[in-house]
């Protein structure tokens, strides 16, 4: 049997771990860089790998874009939880393999799925054999709108979740039953927001029908991540950027500063 081709993955983190471990089981030698590492002279050592998967921060994947090597652009796989094509777009990149990723890993604990995760694009079938190989169920998607459409759901969970977590902690579970109001006057200001970086009309009625009916299948999640406030500030930025008030959102801001 020939030997597969190699995968780069740019972050070894709690998800790029996971990631890693499939890609293994799945037969496939994999190259780990860390943040800290020079990807262009990694890419001297692996000029040709199958796929270079981009697991690394909402805050610095930026700038780790501006730095993909020339030879990897046309094999990116990317995931976060903020993904939007404009994160992509803005660097230039055409047309990567982009995932909406419904499992959790935290450290000390093993691999939580809440949903398949779908994904879509040219290595999507290298995502789904490498997760099927750790038993976690992954979709290929039909066409770029239903990308989007993920990407967007998200989003849009969890913005609203760490956005709510700040001012009234708690899980998901109880944020629904006791904070229903609170949690739908986050969302429509997010589904602005978003609607605004997608550069779409997204569909609000179906976006909320999710919210409604994935909050309570995962009622122990805990609302407020490490990164809510960072989450929170960027959003703000954004409603700045589009001339969106976010009432809402300002006065979450406003109680986590006075607290």
């Amino acid at each position: 049997m020939r030997a597969k081709k190699p995968i780069v993955i740019v972050g070894i983190g709690q998800m790029g771990g996971v990631f890693a471990r499939g890609f293994l089981s799945a037969d496939y030698p994999v190259y780990p860089v860390t943040l800290d590492m020079d990807m262009k002279n990694a890419a001297k050592e692996i000029p040709e790998p199958v796929f270079v998967l981009l697991a690394v921060p909402e805050n610095v994947i930026s700038s780790v874009l501006q730095d993909v090597p020339d030879v990897w652009k046309d094999k990116l796989g990317l995931l976060q939880n903020e993904l939007l094509p404009y994160v992509w777009e803005e660097q230039g990149i055409t047309y990567p393999t982009a995932m909406s990723v419904w499992f959790e890993k935290k450290k000390g604990q093993g691999i939580k799925v809440l949903l398949p995760t779908p994904v879509y694009g040219p290595n999507a079938d290298i995502v789904k054999t490498g997760l099927g190989a750790i038993d976690i169920p992954c979709i290929i998607l039909p066409n770029t709108n239903a990308l989007l459409m993920e990407l967007v759901k998200k989003c849009l969970y969890v913005f609203t979740i760490n956005i709510a977590g700040i001012k009234v902690g708690g899980t998901t579970g109880k944020l629904w039953a006791g904070h229903r109001n609170l949690v739908k006057s986050i969302i429509n200001e997010v589904l602005d927001i978003l609607g605004f970086l997608s550069k779409e009309t997204v569909d609000r009625d179906k976006l909320i029908s999710f919210m409604a009916d994935i909050l309570p299948k995962v009622p122990d999640h805990n609302c407020h991540g490490r990164v809510a406030e960072d989450r929170l500030d960027r959003l703000l930025v954004h409603a700045k950027e589009a001339e969106i008030n976010a009432a809402v959102l300002k006065s979450i801001k406003e109680h986590s500063c006075n607290k």
